[in-house]
């Protein structure tokens, strides 16, 4: 799967060679040129990380990462922030704004690149990791390939994408609105139904490859879908 990343940075030889940095079949970048555009995009396109540079006009990186810390279709997406400032206390300033690593200026490309894929083996692990695993179902993503206890469990693309997304982080419930705009994208029309119905085929596939070990996906009233902790 491609990684979305968002990019935001006022400078423009900056930000293109942060677009030069992660220009690779891995990313598909997004960009913005200060912290008010930086908001509004995360929230249009839901990265799958965000970069800010810390001195940004109209809105500075620090208060654009506390803005899209605060909002919940946002809040859990993991944010890098990027500063000319290396002291311990600017770092920790930075951090303490809801960023979850800090790079100084000038950074290595490879060093960032690094860091940007450690994040998302936290954050995303299905985006980076060649396997998930959870309890008894294992996921190859290069073959899209998913096993539950060593049997092969047959399912169609978008069914894949919503297993994968709900073994990143079993127990988290995702609203149908969530999974609509990960899964689907919000340049998409597609009505919430939609969701349910792909849910059922998954439910089904699991459960004709194993009728004996149960459902593996929680539905939470007026809530959404979750993954079954156990």
């Amino acid at each position: 799967m491609t990684i979305k990343l968002l990019l935001a940075d006022d400078e423009p030889n900056q930000l293109e060679l942060l677009v030069a940095t992660f220009s690779n079949p891995d990313f598909s970048v997004i960009r913005a040129r200060d912290g008010r555009q930086a908001i509004d995009m995360a929230e249009e396109n839901l990265p799958d990380l965000i970069i800010l540079d810390w001195m940004m006009p109209n809105i500075s990186g620090v208060d654009a990462c506390k803005i899209i810390r605060s909002r919940k279709e946002t809040k859990l997406t993991p944010i890098i922030i990027l500063s000319a400032r290396g002291e311990d206390t600017d770092k920790s300033f930075g951090l303490d704004s809801g960023a979850d690593d800090y790079v100084s200026k000038p950074f290595s490309p490879k060093e960032l690149i690094s860091r940007a894929k450690a994040l998302l083996r936290r954050s995303r692990p299905s985006l980076v990791n060649e396997t998930l695993e959870h309890n008894d179902i294992k996921i190859s993503k290069s073959l899209m390939e998913v096993t539950r206890a060593g049997k092969h469990i047959n399912l169609g693309p978008k069914e894949f994408r919503i297993i994968s997304l709900l073994m990143e982080r079993p127990g988290q419930v995702y609203s149908r609105v969530q999974l609509l705009d990960i899964i689907w994208g919000n340049t998409v029309y597609v009505e919430d139904r939609t969701v349910d119905v792909h849910m059922s085929r998954l439910r089904k596939a699991f459960k004709k490859s194993s009728p004996e070990l149960g459902d593996v996906i929680r539905t939470v009233r007026n809530g959404g879908y979750a993954m079954r902790v156990r």
